[in-house]
């Protein structure tokens, strides 16, 4: 550990989540005088402050976001570093911005450390965590050394304390999952490579307007030396010529005219750039057609880095389906059931629900983000022959479904537990081809994040088989 050249002054980190954690282990590694704050006294915090008060960071709970909180530090305080979680342009961050205090963030600091690495940056509102998982199995798989982390797997920081305690293990590429509060706070980042999947309103509750969350999305691609674009997504083809020169991936035929595709499916399902047969699509073990774009925009990638054809298609034929992401959890009475827990918005659900055998039964539900709900209700109505709604949103989106006419079994509980053995219940009654969990609403009313929610309905699954063996 190297020595704190300025004792006196010091670092405070905000939040005990993967990011502050990692954030506050890196500093206080890198000779920083860290102090963490929590607002939360829970006892699994009280656990985590323990710890890391073991190795020499000072913690301290029952912290909020307040301007008291600060002022006993302010004369030794030389910045503040935030996690995504905390919006960007918070009054009270804004105060101290005004007091000559640095605010930066758990994703700067990591990038400051890191940068020597070519990043590949993927982002997007949907499929940036499929295309980042995928990209770096393929680059592993070729004998590509890679690291993932920042929106999925280790928190960045976590990264960079790991190479910096050990230079030798630094891989050949870093593929960071970037999420749109992640690149708001880190304007510096500028991958090698960045991939831009999807574009649809997002954590407007947070930005105010999709021209706000466009710009956070496109500045990334503008500080990209590479650009792989997702030419089937709406936003991103009608903005085609306004954006940044780069490549475009299309599970279309390819469009003949100048700007034309440069990675496209042909009719058969092989994969083509420009005019060269790479691989048959075949070899992908995931459902729908967002994930034949996700292939593609991973093929560009690893093409862009040097792989062969061979080496891409080796393995993406050995990636498995991501948890929480279209996950097939069982099968019960030749259904099969599904954990789509990642769809935290109408329009992860829509594709979701899109990719899966109808009639389905949709589970769905939670804290509803503000966005357009049409096409996840049309999808609905086409596909479904029963919906199950449970959460705070259960009788929101229950009038959403009455509006347009839904003439279906339309269920509403307050708990998922009840939504799963209704959805077995009535599953052979209605002679449904799947049980699809979807929730196309955040998981915040009742669970910590989409990973909980998912474990719990995989849980819920495996009582319910259990108790009918």
């Amino acid at each position: 550990m190297k020595e704190i050249s300025h004792p006196n002054k010091i670092v405070i980190v905000i939040g005990l989540g993967s990011s502050g954690i990692g954030a506050a282990r890196f500093l206080n590694y890198t000779g920083q005088n860290v102090i963490v704050f929590e607002k939360s006294q829970e006892d699994s915090f009280k656990e985590i402050a323990k710890t890391l008060q073991a190795e020499g960071i000072k913690v301290e709970l029952g912290k909020p976001l307040t301007i008291p909180t600060f002022e006993p530090f302010l004369s030794n305080l030389s910045e503040i570093v935030i996690s995504p979680g905390i919006p960007w342009d918070h009054n009270v961050l804004n105060q101290l911005r005004d007091k000559g205090i640095k605010v930066t963030s758990e994703i700067a600091i990591a990038w400051e450390s890191l940068c020597s690495i070519p990043w590949i940056g993927v982002t997007g509102t949907n499929g940036k965590t499929t295309v980042a998982q995928m990209i770096d199995h393929v680059l592993n798989s070729s004998n590509v050394p890679s690291s993932i982390g920042g929106n999925v797997g280790n928190a960045a920081s976590e990264l960079a304390l790991e190479f910096e305690k050990s230079p030798i293990t630094k891989p050949q590429w870093l593929v960071m999952e970037l999420s749109s509060y992640q690149i708001e706070s880190a304007p510096r980042i500028s991958p090698q490579i960045g991939i831009w999947t999807t574009l649809t309103p997002d954590h407007l509750e947070r930005h105010g307007t999709m021209e706000n969350y466009i710009n956070i999305k496109r500045g990334l691609l503008e500080k990209s030396s590479i650009r792989i674009y997702n030419a089937d997504d709406k936003y991103l083809a009608k903005h085609r010529a306004e954006l940044p020169a780069g490549k475009w991936i299309s599970t279309k035929l390819k469009d003949t005219q100048a700007n034309s595709n440069d990675l496209w499916l042909s009719p058969d399902g092989i994969l083509m750039e420009k005019n060269t047969k790479l691989f048959n699509s075949d070899v992908l073990n995931l459902k729908g057609n967002h994930n034949l774009q996700n292939l593609l925009l991973v093929t560009a990638a690893a093409r862009e880095i040097g792989l062969s054809k061979e080496q891409i298609k080796n393995g993406i034929t050995t990636f498995k389906v991501i948890p929480h992401r279209l996950e097939i959890v069982s099968k019960i009475n030749h259904i099969e059931i599904l954990n789509d827990s990642k769809a935290t918005n109408f329009d992860s659900a829509d594709i979701g629900l899109k990719a899966t055998l109808s009639p389905a039964i949709l589970i769905a539900g939670g804290r509803v983000k503000k966005g357009n709900a049409s096409n996840w209700l049309t999808t609905i109505q086409e596909r479904t022959c029963s919906v199950i709604l449970f959460g705070e949103s259960r009788q929101e989106l229950k009038l959403l479904l009455e509006e347009i006419g839904y003439n279906k079994a339309v269920y509403c509980y307050p708990d998922l537990h009840l939504a799963v053995s209704q959805a077995i219940k009535i599953s052979k009654k209605l002679k449904a081809n799947s049980i699809l969990f979807s929730p196309g609403c955040a998981s915040f009313d009742l669970y910590k994040n989409f990973e909980e929610r998912g474990d719990h309905f995989k849980e819920l699954i495996k009582e319910a088989i259990d108790s009918k063996t």
